[in-house]
């Protein structure tokens, strides 16, 4: 079975398979560079993704080296070696040790994808809010996932829930991915798949078609909210991603809905928010669920 594992460091404890691996990396890493790495150590289905601290990329190819043999699930290491940027959102990557390939499978609530962590978004530490979305939507809705990537969000939703998704990405090599998932998944017809700008709604025939938007770009989500309010049905409710900077981390929340009501154009009534996850210091990725009126 291919599992996805998020390896963290909190206040000097880790799981079982962490402690094993620090174990075997004692000889090569301080206590300090210990926790900087661990801090930053993905595992999707069988590739486990690295982003490096500067003090350590010396010592990059023992890592790897020594991740692949400790953590018997992984079949590839790679340092990632550039942030996620561009409108594709993607990254680069490089092989530290293992097969040089970045596709790999990721199983989650039932569902198999096909992942390509180099060529098409996707993050692991997005499990819990998925869980969440999927438990919101309604059967017999309509879902616009405007920034859809592989698939994830919304083939959870429609493999749980009678209604249709419409998946739209920018990326052609997500786009491919998603069909492949979707087919899979056996969610033809279920999951429309749409290669395209989320900001030409439009142009794919679904204005005012969604009782359920979600807008899964937190860095870009105020250039593309007339273009989802667009395609929401009046009455139907808006999920607003944004990066916000709070000094209190408890602050974040309301200060994401005052953004968001400072920022659109309709009447709109916040039907909650919440921290998605921590993003840097003091900066935190936060949902507001909207529930608009046209």
């Amino acid at each position: 079975m291919k599992i996805s594992v998020i390896v963290t460091l909190k206040r000097d404890v880790l799981d079982p398979q962490g402690k094993t691996i620090k174990k075997a990396l004692e000889n090569i890493l301080s206590e300090k560079e210990s926790m900087e790495l661990f801090s930053s150590f993905d595992q999707v289905g069988e590739i486990i993704v690295l982003r490096i601290p500067d003090s350590l990329r010396t010592k990059k190819k023992i890592i790897g080296e020594t991740l692949l043999e400790q953590v018997k699930t992984a079949r590839s290491v790679f340092y990632q070696s550039s942030p996620v940027k561009g409108e594709f959102r993607t990254r680069s990557l490089e092989i530290l040790a293992g097969i040089d390939n970045t596709q790999t499978e990721y199983k989650e609530t039932g569902c198999k994808f096909i992942v390509d962590v180099e060529k098409a978004f996707f993050s692991p530490r997005l499990s819990t809010e998925r869980e969440r979305i999927v438990g919101l939507v309604k059967d017999g809705e309509i879902v616009v996932n405007m920034f859809g990537g592989i698939g994830m969000f919304s083939i959870l939703i429609a493999k749980t829930k009678k209604c249709t998704v419409y998946n739209i990405d920018i990326n052609p090599e997500a786009t491919k991915l998603c069909n492949k998932n979707i087919e899979i998944n056996k969610l033809v017809g279920n999951v429309i798949s749409i290669e395209g700008d989320s900001s030409e709604i439009k142009n794919h025939n679904i204005e005012n078609k969604s009782d359920r938007t979600l807008m899964l770009l937190p860095e870009q989500s105020d250039k593309f909210l007339d273009s989802a309010i667009l395609t929401t049905k009046n009455n139907g409710v808006i999920h607003y991603y944004s990066h916000i900077h709070a000094d209190k981390k408890l602050d974040a929340p309301k200060l994401s809905e005052q953004h968001f009501l400072e920022t659109t154009s309709v009447k709109s009534t916040i039907l909650g928010s919440k921290i998605v996850r921590p993003v840097g210091p003091r900066f935190y990725q936060t949902v507001v669920d909207v529930k608009i009126k046209k």
